[in-house]
């Protein structure tokens, strides 16, 4: 087990301050450079590991203004917990020594409005494999549906907050990872890992807070 370099709570600052200078358009685009590369040709480092959509508007490293080596980094759509994002992030924790996992939703997101559009009375087919990715995220939008709507299990697209449903997502997502993980409940439980949800707000460029497990404060970033 590689022991983290740095603090769950530092870890997170640095992605913070990271964002801010995405948000304020005066990024430094650090550790970018030829020797930069030359020093990570034999190994990498880094300090935080990152679970996001797939969404082609959620680039981690440029919306955290970080490096090559400083994130680790798994995508899929809709940031669903699969096998192989569980092995990445336990990879990431065990041997790679990374003090954070953040979990990153954010707004608009198409996967959330498919599993919204599943949830109709008379849902358009889509492929098998969507719609087995699709299937965690149908709890959230019942969740949503279900806290204003009695008189039917059946979902309006123009009746739901979808960015809820996507917060509702994260959480399930969050959990999901914990559960699926000796590795990573017993690093936040010890202290050496902790696990933040935030949902990115597209227009604005802010990684907001939404949730965290483990040793960390995020009270002073949240919107």
């Amino acid at each position: 087990m590689s022991e983290p370099r740095v603090t769950p709570q530092q870890a997170w600052d640095a992605l913070v301050a990271g964002n801010d200078r995405f948000i304020s358009g005066g990024p430094q685009h650090p550790r970018q450079d030829v020797e930069r590369r030359n020093e990570l040709a034999g190994a990498q480092n880094p300090d935080a590991a990152l679970f996001g959509c797939a969404d082609s508007r959620l680039a981690a490293e440029i919306i955290f203004d970080a490096g090559l080596g400083d994130l680790f980094v798994a995508r899929n759509m809709g940031h669903v917990v699969a096998e192989s994002i569980t092995a990445s992030m336990e990879y990431a924790v065990s041997n790679l020594g990374v003090a954070i996992i953040i979990v990153l939703a954010h707004d608009s997101c198409g996967a959330v409005a498919a599993a919204v559009g599943q949830m109709a009375e008379d849902p358009k087919p889509v492929p098998t494999a969507v719609a087995n990715t699709l299937d965690p995220i149908l709890p959230a939008v019942q969740q949503v549906w279900l806290r204003e709507h009695h008189d039917t299990p059946y979902v309006d697209a123009s009746q739901i907050d979808a960015d809820a449903v996507g917060r509702a997502h994260l959480a399930g997502t969050v959990n999901a990872l914990l559960r699926s993980s000796r590795i990573i409940s017993d690093a936040v439980a010890h202290g050496r890992l902790g696990v933040v949800g935030c949902q990115y707000r597209l227009a604005e460029g802010r990684a907001v807070p939404i949730s965290a497990i483990g040793a960390l404060d995020i009270a002073n970033h949240r919107a």
